[in-house]
């Protein structure tokens, strides 16, 4: 594999990427500004549209390990196009949804299969596009800070969209844009893969689902029944199985994620002995660096869409902004992914991964500290602006590094399954992060002052733990021969 082409040839390859990460990361914020709008318009509650947007991002956890194997059988390029009209399709049925139940098929089910199809191509293509790790870096900087601007610019976007027009309009861009990828999505070239095509582990795949979508609907749900002891009764088909006071039933779903997930384990363990292709090979989760990467991952986009979700509500619900005022009040976030993200390149060639993700986590850290500080019910909105900046420009260094850091971990013949791995544990992020942050508001009477400053404290406390996960990361396979 050659260093990869350069130039004009590079940004034909890159460009569409990047949008469809852009796209996917877009589609999990923009609705956070119009919680109430689109819940009063199609009839349905704030915690009807919370579970819409959670099942989202759980739809493409549960699924983008089965969808980066279909990289390998299908091929990069052609899982990225189906990836983009699936998506598309899902756009437009829930710009014209009257109810939930249409909006859950279009965004939730359908959009979160189309980015479960496209995203993991995304990350294999620069791998194997890219040997040299400065320029790969450069281009998971440009595609992880497009992730991190959708994300960022989801509320403003969706804002603007949803003030001056409606918020069915904020879909419909979305299907415009999709249009746009797939006719750029031409120019990609996809270099051939050797060896025979693997089978489909449909057991496997089966059970990584089912196991990922218990936990996280298992922690859905702490916002209805608590974390320990159950605010109501736990019903099932008329039956009271758990009565108020006992143990939450959260519980009961976690424990079933976990075997099922211990069982999808020992599917792959017993596949691979046998012969058989395993939807991933077990080696994949014996890579230190790898594994440590992967939870710096989880943990980065578990901190960033909670506090969005955590901010946009309370900016909503307790400041009483508009969908426009609370985007443009997010916008130092938007403003410091851009930035961190647009020095990627330079600043893989002076640091180390390792001290990158570090960095990013401080930098994080400190923003919160100064939200928690300053952001109060009756602060001004400049208030705002230092720590979001903060919480921005150290999400956007550890996007990148972190990526960088899982897939230079392994040869080319593994990028299909560790993309698979890493887009899930990151988009299992996304989930909890909005699962876990919704929890604590939704749980209280009164979204402010008390919640809201435990909600971010806790999501402060999971990004020092990614601080912690971060500095165990070892300093000679940091991803380069700089120095950690």
């Amino acid at each position: 594999m050659t260093s990869g082409p350069t130039g004009t040839q590079a940004g034909k390859i890159v460009l569409p990427l990047a949008l469809g990460q852009f796209i996917a990361s877009f589609a999990a914020t923009n609705m956070n500004v119009a919680i109430s709008t689109i819940a009063g318009d199609i009839g349905t509650t704030v915690i009807g549209i919370q579970t819409t947007i959670t099942l989202f991002a759980l739809v493409m956890a549960s699924l983008m390990i089965p969808g980066s194997k279909l990289t390998d059988i299908w091929g990069r390029k052609t899982c990225f196009v189906a990836g983009l009209a699936v998506y598309g399709t899902g756009a437009l049925l829930a710009s014209l949804a009257q109810g939930l139940g249409l909006m859950i098929v279009g965004y939730s089910l359908l959009e979160g299969l189309g980015s479960a199809l496209m995203i993991p191509p995304i990350y294999i293509l620069i791998t194997v596009t890219f040997a040299d790790l400065d320029v790969r870096a450069k281009y998971f900087g440009v595609v992880s800070g497009a992730g991190g601007l959708g994300a960022a610019a989801g509320p403003l976007i969706g804002g603007l969209v949803t003030t001056s027009i409606s918020w069915r309009a904020a879909f419909l861009l979305q299907v415009v844009v999709v249009a746009w990828i797939v006719v750029l999505a031409r120019r990609i070239s996809d270099p051939p893969r050797t060896g025979a095509r693997p089978s489909f582990d449909v057991p496997g795949a089966v059970l990584s689902a089912l196991g990922l979508f218990f936990v996280v609907f298992g922690i859905l749900q702490t916002g209805t029944y608590g974390w320990l002891a159950s605010r109501k009764d736990f019903s099932v088909a008329g039956v009271v199985l758990i009565p108020a006071g006992g143990l939450s039933p959260v519980w009961l779903f976690i424990g079933i994620g976990v075997v099922v997930l211990a069982g999808f384990l020992f599917h792959i363990r017993a596949r691979e002995k046998a012969g058989g292709d395993p939807l991933v090979p077990i080696r994949l989760f014996g890579n230190r660096t790898s594994n440590l990467g992967l939870v710096t991952q989880h943990i980065q986009w578990l901190v960033l869409q909670g506090s969005f979700f955590v901010i946009s509500v309370f900016l909503q619900q307790v400041r009483g902004f508009n969908a426009i005022e609370t985007g443009l009040l997010l916008l130092p976030a938007t403003i410091g992914i851009l930035l961190s993200s647009g020095t990627a390149e330079r600043l893989a060639r002076k640091h180390s991964q390792r001290r990158l993700i570090r960095a990013g986590f401080v930098l994080t850290l400190a923003g919160m500290a100064l939200l928690l500080a300053f952001g109060s019910e009756d602060s001004g909105v400049l208030a705002y602006a230092p720590g979001l900046f903060l919480l921005g420009a150290g999400v956007g260094i550890m996007l990148t590094a972190s990526v960088n850091l899982v897939q230079s971990s392994w040869p080319e013949q593994d990028q299909g399954e560790i993309s698979g791995i890493s887009r899930s544990v990151s988009n299992l992020g996304s989930s909890v992060g909005t699962a876990l942050a919704g929890s604590v508001l939704v749980g209280a009477a009164h979204p402010g002052g008390a919640p809201f400053a435990l909600a971010l404290a806790t999501l402060g406390f999971i990004a020092l733990l990614g601080l912690v996960v971060a500095v165990l990361i070892p300093r000679a396979d940091a991803a380069g021969p700089r120095p950690g």
